[in-house]
């Protein structure tokens, strides 16, 4: 499964020319649910091609556009790799299909640009993490939210830390119990204060070379990353890795003899508080910034603000819209009652605005959005 990192929403929120068809489902990852997830995705293209008729377009160009969804419908391949979500976006140009770890419900939207808003628990600062499992013998890296996790596929690794390190040559060995390595019988475990500084030196080359070899998008994330395997290992990739986001605590053990479930649930509370503490410390600042207009609650404003890089934080309620149009050119935003043509929603815009300028996106029930609108930012400036 490919990360969605935040330049692929740049990508999204461009406008271009022709419809712009977003569709989101739910998925099933194994079991008889997985034979109704194509039933699903056909529904929902079915209900776009009316629509797209209803709009005046000719068959032929209907049955076009729908291509890339009718091909995925009929990849028996594709529905066998899911997730919890899937999320495809198709305009004359071009489609792209997301498989994710977040749960949709079934919709299809049709505009002059994407609907994107379902994304935002992805980006938000609510739960989006990874766990990386390091061991002798394997590298994993899962995906994970609140309430799901995905295993995440990794091309051109280097070669284990078994096959790289001739450990017996420099690590005392001890004879308790180990993961199996192939052709070598059982193997040790071998503990930090028996590491000699050349061993030392190998590991963290090794760790290097496999951070380089990680995805770059999962390189660049402010997402928290959570270490799981045994102790030795842990502090030495954190020194050779470099990565900030790293968590100060892991899951200790042998990655390898955990299910992704079993590290999921392991992980999670090592990251629940990261996520309950930014969003109070965002909350608190939104308080002391608002006295002295370094912080806003009206839509139009948080808008404009977000489109110049100036929003740091936003806190914005989930499952709420305001409608209306925001031109760039002059920095203008009309505000409607209710949805008019062409209009879209400025919550959206103003978030997805806030995570591509480098700002942090807080998605939380109304009742938790300070001053009691539907969002509060605090401006750079």
């Amino acid at each position: 499964m490919d990360i969605f990192a935040i330049d692929h929403l740049e990508g999204l929120l461009d406008r271009g020319p022709g419809h712009h068809l977003s569709f989101y489902m739910p998925t099933h990852r194994a079991g008889r649910e997985t034979e109704q997830d194509p039933i699903r995705l056909k529904n929902l293209v079915s209900e776009a091609e009316k629509r797209l008729l209803d709009k005046g377009m000719r068959r032929p160009d209907v049955l076009a556009l729908l291509k890339p969804a009718q091909q995925l419908m009929d990849d028996p391949g594709f529905w066998r790799q899911q997730s919890d979500g899937l999320a495809l976006f198709m305009t004359p140009e071009f489609s792209y299909a997301y498989r994710l770890p977040l749960r949709f419900e079934e919709l299809v939207v049709i505009s002059n640009r994407f609907h994107l808003k379902p994304l935002l628990r992805y980006f938000a600062n609510d739960g989006h993490f990874y766990v990386l499992g390091l061991s002798q013998t394997e590298v994993r890296l899962l995906e994970g939210t609140r309430h799901s996790v995905d295993e995440i596929d990794l091309e051109g690794m280097p070669p284990s830390l078994v096959e790289s390190i001739s450990f017996e040559k420099h690590l005392q060995y001890h004879s308790s119990t180990g993961a199996g390595v192939p052709g070598q019988g059982r193997a040790g475990a071998y503990f930090g204060h028996d590491m000699s500084d050349e061993a030392k030196g190998q590991i963290l080359r090794w760790f290097r070379k496999v951070t380089e070899a990680l995805p770059t998008v999962f390189r660049d994330v402010r997402a928290p990353i959570v270490l799981a395997g045994v102790d030795y290992l842990m502090p030495l990739f954190r020194e050779a890795s470099g990565l900030a986001t790293i968590v100060d605590r892991g899951v200790a053990g042998n990655p390898e003899e955990m299910k992704a479930e079993a590290l999921h649930a392991k992980a999670w509370p090592l990251v629940e508080p990261i996520f309950a503490r930014a969003q109070a410390e965002a909350a608190a600042q939104y308080g002391e910034l608002a006295a002295v207009d370094r912080a806003t609650s009206d839509v139009a404003e948080a808008v404009i603000a977000a489109h110049q890089g100036r929003v740091a934080s936003l806190i914005v309620a989930v499952d709420v819209q305001a409608w209306g149009t925001f031109d760039p050119d002059v920095l203008g935003v009309s505000e409607h009652n209710k949805r008019e043509s062409g209009d879209e929603d400025l919550l959206d815009l103003a978030a997805l605005r806030t995570l591509l300028t480098g700002g942090e996106v807080f998605a939380v029930p109304p009742e938790d959005v300070p001053n009691g609108g539907p969002l509060a930012a605090v401006l750079r400036w």
